[in-house]
């Protein structure tokens, strides 16, 4: 992933900024995302992308990868503890982020911090300009790359399958510039205050080293 290095404010301050997201929900933070044409490749691609919904089933082929991925379970529930009580809940979500993330060729963590900046965690977070869900989809995406029912992305799976693609989208848009994808994602592409939020939130998802 590329570093997040454009425009950043202090160390002290990003960790004081998420520390505090972290703890208070806030209002759902999505910004407009644009209406942009896309080209027939596009579309098919990215409507291909989110059409498959099987639940996720992380398959492993040794024991090391499979008793890592359970070790980042159990951290990340002991995290999202405070905003999600119920443990089948919890584990559900976190399961799912990581499905999808990785799907989409994403680090898990950055997706973390970006559900915390954009929702809260909250399943039906909508925005002043209509956003909706865990990743604050807007509801035009349905229609250009969904089956058209805007009401579906309140559904976890759905939202967070939706949200993955769209953002790796804008990174492919951006040539890999994940400043610029990000606030492409938000609709304040080439300000800062968006990415740099993200980026401190996902401090807060890294695994622990060693």
């Amino acid at each position: 992933m590329p570093p997040p290095c454009r425009g950043l404010v202090s160390r002290r301050g990003l960790l004081g900024a998420a520390l505090g997201a972290c703890l208070l929900p806030g209002p759902a933070r999505a910004g407009r995302q644009i209406e942009e044409p896309l080209a027939n490749a596009v579309r098919t691609a990215l409507s291909a992308a989110v059409a498959d919904l099987a639940p996720p089933r992380p398959a492993f082929d040794d024991i090391e990868p499979r008793l890592a991925y359970l070790r980042w379970l159990g951290t990340m529930s002991e995290r999202l503890r405070r905003r999600k009580p119920d443990q089948h809940t919890r584990i559900e979500f976190l399961e799912t982020v990581w499905y999808e993330s990785r799907r989409a060729g994403l680090e898990t963590a950055l997706v973390l911090g970006l559900i915390q900046v954009e929702s809260g965690f909250r399943k039906y977070a909508i925005s002043s300009v209509g956003a909706r869900g865990y990743m604050q989809v807007m509801p035009f995406w349905s229609r250009l790359i969904g089956d058209g029912d805007p009401a579906r992305l309140f559904h976890m799976q759905t939202n967070l399958r939706f949200g993955c693609v769209i953002l790796r989208h804008y990174l492919d848009i951006e040539r890999g510039d994940l400043f610029l994808a990000l606030g492409r994602y938000n609709g304040s592409r080439g300000r800062a205050e968006y990415p740099n939020a993200v980026f401190a939130s996902r401090r807060l998802w890294l695994e622990p080293a060693g």
